[in-house]
C-alpha cells in the first residue's frame, strides 16, 4: 500500500514538472515568435523617433505598429490592459501618479528624450510686456500642472507653498493678479489665440509648429527632471522585444537623430 502511494505521488509530482516545463516552453515559444511590437505615442516627436528606429528593429527581426494617441489616460490603460506592449509619451511623474490614481501595473523601463515646456503667446514677445490680469492656460493633469506652474514661478510670475504638487490653491503671491486656466494638454494649441499665453508640453507646441527655443517667451531649464520615457506593464519589462524597443531608443543612432533633427528644442536623456 505504502508503495503504491509513493508511486502515485511520484508520477503527480514527475507530471506537474513536465506542465511546467511545457509552460515556460510555450511562453518562451511566444517570446521567440513574437514580432510584431505595438507602441503607442503622441505623433510628435515620439511618433517620429519611433519611425526612426523601425529599419533597425526590422533588421532584429521585429516589425513596428505605432498608434498614434492623443489621450494619456486611453495610452496608459491600453497598455496596462495589454493592447499595447508599450508606450511613449509620458515623464516619470505623470507616470508614478498615474499608478496611484488609477492602479495600474505600468513601470518605467527607459529615458528616452526632454522636451522643455515652454509659455508661448500669440499677443507678447517678452515676458516682460505680460499685463495684468492676463489669462495664462496651463494643462489639467496633476503633474504637468504642477510642472506648469513651476515654470511660472521660475521666471517669477508667482510664488507658491512648499507642496509636492503644486495647484493654484497652492499660489502664496500673485502681483500680476493673473488668471489660471486649466485644460486638457492638446487643447493648449489650439486655444492660444484666444488667450494671454498658454504653458504648452513640447509634442503639442511642435504639432503647433511651434518652436520652444525660437517661439516660446519663457523655457524650462535642460535640467529639468521630466525626461520622456518608455513605459511598460509591470512584468514586461524583461521581455526580449523590450529589451530590443529599449537599446535602439538609448542608441547612438537616436541620439544624432534626435540632434539633427530638433537643433535643441528636444534633447537626448540618456
Amino acid at each position: 500500500m505504502l508503495k503504491t502511494i509513493s508511486s502515485i505521488f511520484f508520477i503527480t509530482i514527475l507530471s506537474l514538472f513536465f506542465i511546467s516545463c511545457t509552460d515556460n516552453q510555450k511562453n518562451k515559444k511566444f517570446e521567440l515568435e513574437k514580432n510584431v511590437i505595438k507602441v503607442g505615442a503622441t505623433p510628435i516627436p515620439h511618433g517620429e523617433i519611433l519611425e526612426f528606429i523601425r529599419p533597425l528593429l526590422k533588421e532584429k527581426g521585429y516589425d513596428l505598429e505605432i498608434k498614434n494617441v492623443t489621450d494619456y489616460v486611453t495610452a496608459n490603460i491600453a497598455v496596462d490592459e495589454g493592447e499595447l506592449d508599450a508606450n511613449f509619451f509620458q515623464h516619470a511623474p505623470y507616470l508614478y501618479e498615474f499608478n496611484k490614481n488609477r492602479k495600474t501595473h505600468l513601470v518605467k523601463t527607459v529615458s528616452v528624450h526632454l522636451e522643455p515646456m515652454g509659455l508661448y503667446s500669440r499677443k507678447i514677445h517678452n515676458i516682460k510686456n505680460l499685463e495684468n490680469e492676463s489669462i495664462i492656460a496651463i494643462p489639467n493633469d496633476t503633474t504637468n500642472k504642477s510642472r506648469a506652474l513651476d515654470l511660472l514661478e521660475s521666471i517669477g510670475l508667482l510664488t507658491f507653498k512648499t507642496v509636492s504638487f503644486k495647484t493654484v490653491l497652492d499660489i502664496e503671491k500673485n502681483p500680476k493678479n493673473l488668471f489660471i486656466k486649466e485644460l486638457d494638454a492638446a487643447q493648449l494649441p489650439r486655444i492660444l489665440s484666444e488667450i494671454d499665453a498658454a504653458v504648452i508640453n513640447t509634442n503639442y507646441a511642435l504639432s503647433a509648429n511651434l518652436n520652444p527655443l525660437k517661439d516660446a517667451i519663457a523655457i524650462e531649464s535642460k535640467d529639468s527632471k521630466y525626461a520622456n520615457i518608455i513605459a511598460v506593464k509591470r512584468g514586461n519589462e524583461k521581455k526580449d522585444y523590450i529589451k530590443v524597443l529599449n537599446n535602439l531608443l538609448n542608441s547612438k543612432e537616436v541620439k544624432e537623430f534626435i540632434r539633427n533633427k530638433y537643433k535643441g528644442s528636444i534633447v537626448e536623456a540618456f
